[in-house]
């Protein structure tokens, strides 16, 4: 895509490399900024640097916070002998969006996959762990996407527990179809999945 203004083209290129936006989206939203003031386009600025700066990772669970704890961590009415692990920061968003949960998270930040270069030692696994031995969880749900490597990583976790019998570990119900993303499930099937789940002796031999 060739411009006749060079600045327009790197905003453009730069908004381009962003997931999900092609260059049509990149020239469409560059238009957009140019027509706002001044001051909307410096809120705008200022937001996505203090979003860079400012956010961290919540020490206990790995979510996005603004503190050392997150929102949820730190909340004393959440239930904590249930524990939800997922893969990404964005599961636990669609997962609360549902509104049927109150308990903990616990973010892998990926799940096991060789064949891509992802192995247990990339992931939180090991605090995952240390975790469950320290908090006073009863339950383990394990929210994973319903696919080989989400299979996997469960089938990994399981063995490396340690007293695994004193936990109830369940699984989201197939409501969200093999092979699909958690995060793009709409919010009446993860709700009905997560109230559905199953023992993980039913799944995972």
């Amino acid at each position: 895509m060739q411009l006749s203004s060079a600045l327009l083209q790197n905003v453009v290129e730069e908004l381009s490399k962003l997931p999900g936006i092609g260059k049509k989206s990149a020239l469409k939203l560059s238009l957009h900024l140019l027509k706002q003031s001044r001051e909307s386009v410096q809120q705008l600025n200022n937001s996505i640097q203090l979003l860079k700066e400012g956010v961290q990772f919540c020490s206990q669970c790995h979510n996005l916070s603004d503190q050392s704890l997150c929102s949820i961590c730190s909340n004393v009415h959440r239930n904590r002998s249930v524990i939800c692990v997922v893969e990404g920061i964005q599961d636990a968003i669609a997962i609360e969006n549902t509104q049927q949960y109150n308990g903990i998270y616990h973010i892998l930040g990926g799940v096991i996959a060789p064949l891509d270069g992802v192995s247990p030692d990339q992931l939180t696994l090991e605090h995952l762990i240390t975790r469950l031995h320290e908090e006073p969880i009863q339950e383990i749900i394990f929210a994973l996407s319903p696919n080989i490597q989400g299979d996997t990583t469960i089938f990994y976790i399981k063995k490396k527990i340690r007293e695994s019998d004193k936990y109830k570990m369940t699984t989201i119900a197939r409501g969200v179809s093999f092979g699909g993303e958690l995060e793009y499930a709409d919010e009446f099937t993860l709700a009905k999945s997560i109230q559905n789940r199953i023992p993980i002796q039913q799944y995972v031999q």
